[in-house]
């Protein structure tokens, strides 16, 4: 949504939820912009078949007469690189990168990577430390990780086609943001018991949120102010 033809300073965001909006607003700025990963609000449970919902139009009616764009960058942002979504939650997991995979639209989303940590418990304490809250395991195969080799997806990478790629790379760990056992996602659940595989969750923003980070940097580099705003995880997503 181009409502400035300047921007002087840049707000990084997984989301535009309510929280992120009013802090844009409580900052009374004008000739911004605010770079998202994803274009609509994300809220898992409040409805039973939806969980993106239209941005909130008051408040984008206030941005758009304080001249703060909004700027979506969805598998562009996915697809590997220094500040994709994955590569920047294997960097917060001090994962070494041994090469991405799962072509998604066209965007490598994800990432196989050796870990030094020797289980899945371990690795789980690694992932609640980066994150700040909670995750979930579901434990379906060996506790002990197969050469330190595991799989990264961030936000929605609990995918056949992705543990699938998993499994043709001979991983059986695949750490993602959405790990929630539901009517959508029951049957990659029951394809990852049959082949020993064990999920880790750690929410969607949360898993997401490293990239938007990280990004502050990139345009700082370009002589923009810039800064993260953070929100608040859906813990119904694990």
């Amino acid at each position: 949504m181009d409502f400035t033809e300047e921007v002087t300073k840049v707000y990084t965001a997984v989301f535009p939820s309510d929280t992120v909006l009013t802090r844009i607003l409580a900052d009374n700025v004008t000739d911004a912009m605010l770079f998202l990963h994803h274009p609509m609000v994300w809220e898992m449970g409040k409805e039973p078949d939806r969980v993106f919902y239209d941005v909130n139009t008051e408040m984008l009616s206030q941005l758009r007469a304080r001249r703060v764009s909004l700027f979506n960058f969805h598998y562009p942002l996915d697809n590997f690189g220094a500040y994709s979504t994955s590569k920047t939650l294997t960097d917060a997991l001090g994962i070494r990168v041994e090469n991405p995979f799962a072509d998604m639209c066209g965007a490598l989303c994800g990432i196989i990577g050796t870990t030094d940590c020797t289980d899945v418990y371990a690795l789980q304490a690694r992932y609640t430390q980066a994150v700040g809250h909670e995750t979930k395991l579901y434990m379906y195969g060996e506790s002990a990780i197969k050469n330190g080799r595991v799989g990264i997806c961030a936000g929605g990478g609990n995918d056949i086609t992705v543990v699938r790629d998993l499994l043709a790379n001979d991983v059986r760990v695949l750490i993602s943001g959405l790990s929630v056992c539901n009517d959508y996602s029951a049957a990659v659940h029951d394809f990852e018991k049959i082949h020993g595989i064990n999920l880790l969750g750690g929410t969607h923003y949360s898993s997401e949120k490293f990239a938007c980070i990280a990004l502050c940097a990139y345009f700082a580099r370009l002589g923009l102010l810039a800064e993260f705003i953070p929100d608040t995880p859906c813990m119904k997503d694990m």
